[in-house]
């Protein structure tokens, strides 16, 4: 579900594995589905395509539901940075101690770590 679309207080999040994942990352690396969207709620976004701080929603998301994880994928661009930062202050702002790993996929499709 795009991140600007989805309802803050859904039965979905409860308990959830969550993956807040850049629009291009599905594209970029072909085992997307199998490694990172299986068994986790996914949220996607571009900062640059919806020229939107997704912060608030984000912490409201993870402040009012029991989420049990994070992952954060973005690409090795610039731009991607937004999604990123967005989660890692949410997480912050959201005043709880949640399991969280940030993934970047490079532009030829690799894990860069």
């Amino acid at each position: 579900m795009q991140i600007k679309l989805v309802p803050v207080h859904a039965p979905y999040f409860e308990g959830a594995n969550l993956l807040i994942a850049a629009d291009c990352c599905a594209f970029a690396y072909g085992n997307f589905h199998q490694e990172f969207i299986r068994n986790r709620i996914t949220l996607v976004g571009c900062p640059k395509l919806d020229d939107v701080d997704y912060t608030e929603k984000l912490t409201a998301i993870l402040a009012n539901n029991n989420i049990k994880s994070l992952t954060i994928t973005r690409m090795e661009v610039p731009c991607c940075g937004g999604i990123e930062h967005a989660a890692k202050r949410a997480l912050q702002a959201s005043g709880k101690f949640i399991p969280w790993q940030v993934v970047t996929i490079s532009t030829d499709g690799r894990i860069v770590e």
